[in-house]
């Protein structure tokens, strides 16, 4: 059975727990614990200023007996764009990709990439989505595969300041 999605732009009240689910999915990717005042710091700036990063969440709604739906937030991601001039446009950068883990494997994900892939394809200069994974994550690799992304070949470095 699948479940369908709502997707949103994320809002500062979103802040907190953005924070967390950015700890989490570092240390559970990296194994890396972020400082939470400098993570706290970036994403406010992010959800603050659009040219940054825009963030979106995945929602799962449920109805309350009357009329009263209530959504919680089941996943969410970060874009932010690079200027090709290879290609004279913009990739937009799929980051910070979290699903809530009773929520995996369940098409959160895939709710989120097909809404910013329609957003994308909507907006003249926009060339195409881009994202990088962790060469071992066998499940990420294989739901990306699935919705038509393919390995771009390419390796990042880089130097830290």
């Amino acid at each position: 059975m699948s479940t369908a999605y709502r997707i949103r732009a994320a809002q500062p009240a979103d802040l907190e727990w953005l924070v967390d689910w950015a700890r989490a999915m570092a240390l559970e990717t990296e194994h890396k614990t972020l400082d939470a005042g400098t993570l706290r710091a970036g994403i406010a700036a992010g959800l603050a200023d659009p040219a940054k990063a825009r963030y979106f969440v995945a929602m799962r709604d449920a109805s309350l007996a009357g009329a009263e739906t209530i959504g919680s937030a089941v996943g969410t991601l970060m874009l932010t764009s690079e200027w090709s001039d290879w290609r004279n446009g913009d990739w937009w950068w799929i980051q910070s990709v979290y699903v809530a883990p009773a929520h995996r494997r369940q098409g959160v994900f895939a709710a989120l990439y097909r809404h910013v892939e329609v957003l994308a394809r909507e907006v003249p200069g926009v060339i195409g989505l881009r994202l990088y994974v962790e060469r071992d994550n066998a499940n990420a690799l294989s739901t990306y595969a699935a919705l038509g992304m393919c390995d771009a070949r390419y390796l990042v470095y880089e130097t830290l300041f």
